[in-house]
């Protein structure tokens, strides 16, 4: 008996159910376990205990992926040092003068430049001047937070690369880059108008107000010499994806390219823009494909695998909507993703993968434990004296999840009727 319990399905189970737990408790609010070293763990101890031999647990690494995320990274790193990021958002929301409008512009600006610049960066650099646009006017910052979070989660769904998730769905189901958006983009920006409308609503005291304001700020260091080679790359990175398959270079490789040819033709050093790189989030996705691996090797996935239990019709998209609306809250859109790779490579439907990318990040708008993004924003707010609770969150959150997700639901059955895929 006591062998039984400590054969290799035994122990694996066991690490994968504890590097979980692990990465729901990071999502906690005040608890100090770290995600990236919860998933590290599993993938350690699948090797030291035997369920995977170390050149198996390397193979299981998806390094399109891995390939995809560090090119990416690399440019948005060199965005990020040259200004561009407070360039675009200061430049723009600057613009509007009345609470509805800057709420407006807050709204489209993060979202359409989450989808193409990763919403995590995108958030992490835009929350500063929103909130000092917010202050310049005088005006309350927490509506217009929470409205950056949700429409940067909303605006990623647009594109492979608005999202970890998204690209690891992207990279999996050999899909084109103009294919995932033209299906995604009805979605995204739908979304984006209902936040606007769900958070006018929540917070009617703030944009009753027809008072305009004037908004001047100069604090802000921008390298515009950098920004001649940098934008120009990022630019070329994008038509790049949209032509991917034309010139028979993958999405991985063009994202390498971009960042190579940055490196090597920027303005800042290497050295400084590589410091830059989260490399902890590249350890954690490699981490969390080999604890996956080795869950599915011992066989405690082959009721799930041995026949397909997805297929392209309304309950299938159902199902995928009402999981993703689950997983996103107990270990948040990334891991939950990840866990369902091997479930959708055997149900090998484009229209589901794109349910997924679309259920999966809209349905991190719920709490502020749904996506990374969502904490960042919170995280960067309070160091500037903002505090967004939890119940304050999901006022909002809640709502906006609840209409986007059926949009999504009915959007794609009526496409699945279509048979685009």
């Amino acid at each position: 008996m006591l062998s039984e319990w400590f054969s290799l399905e035994n122990i694996a189970l066991v690490i994968f159910v504890v590097t979980y737990i692990g990465i729901i408790f990071t999502q906690l609010p005040k608890v100090n376990i770290d995600r990236p070293s919860a998933a590290f763990f599993g993938a350690v101890f699948m090797i030291v205990l035997g369920v995977l031999p170390l050149d198996e647990a390397v193979r299981a690494i998806d390094f399109n992926t891995i390939a995809l995320l560090l090119g990416m990274m690399i440019i948005i790193a060199t965005l990020e040092i040259d200004g561009f990021f407070s360039l675009i958002a200061e430049k723009t929301i600057s613009f509007s003068h009345t609470p509805m409008r800057l709420l407006v512009f807050i709204v489209f600006v993060t979202g359409i430049a989450s989808a193409f610049l990763v919403n995590d960066a995108v958030v992490l650099l835009f929350t500063p001047v929103i909130i000092g646009i917010c202050r310049s006017a005088r005006i309350d910052p927490v509506p217009f937070l929470i409205a950056e979070i949700l429409s940067s989660n909303a605006g990623s769904v647009m594109t492979m690369t608005g999202n970890p998730q998204n690209m690891l769905i992207g990279i999996n189901s050999n899909m084109t880059y103009g294919h995932f958006l033209i299906m995604l983009l009805p979605v995204s920006v739908i979304s984006m108008v209902i936040i606007v409308f769900i958070v006018r609503m929540v917070y009617p005291g703030v944009f009753r107000e027809k008072k305009r304001f004037d908004y001047h700020h100069t604090d802000y260091d921008y390298n515009y010499a950098s920004m001649k080679t940098s934008v120009p790359i990022f630019i070329g990175v994008v038509i790049l994806f949209f032509i991917s398959h034309l010139m028979h270079l993958s999405i991985p490789v063009i994202a390498l390219i971009g960042g190579a040819m940055i490196l090597l033709f920027g303005k800042i050093r290497p050295s400084k823009i590589i410091k830059e790189v989260d490399w902890v989030l590249l350890l954690f996705f490699a981490s969390l494909f080999v604890v996956v691996h080795g869950i599915e090797k011992t066989g405690w996935l082959n009721w799930l695998l041995e026949k397909p239990l997805l297929a392209a019709d309304f309950n299938s998209i159902a199902v995928l909507h009402g999981l993703s609306l689950l997983g996103s809250q107990v270990v948040s859109n990334v891991p939950f993703t990840v866990v369902m790779l091997p479930l959708m490579k055997t149900a090998n439907s484009d229209l589901l993968w794109i349910v997924l990318a679309s259920a999966s990040t809209l349905a991190g708008n719920a709490t502020i434990i749904g996506a990374m993004a969502n904490l960042i924003v919170i995280e960067s707010a309070e160091k500037y004296g903002v505090k967004i609770g939890f119940r304050l969150f999901a006022k909002s959150g809640i709502i906006v999840t609840i209409l986007t997700l059926m949009f999504s639901l009915l959007y794609f059955s009526w496409i699945s009727t279509l048979h685009f895929f």
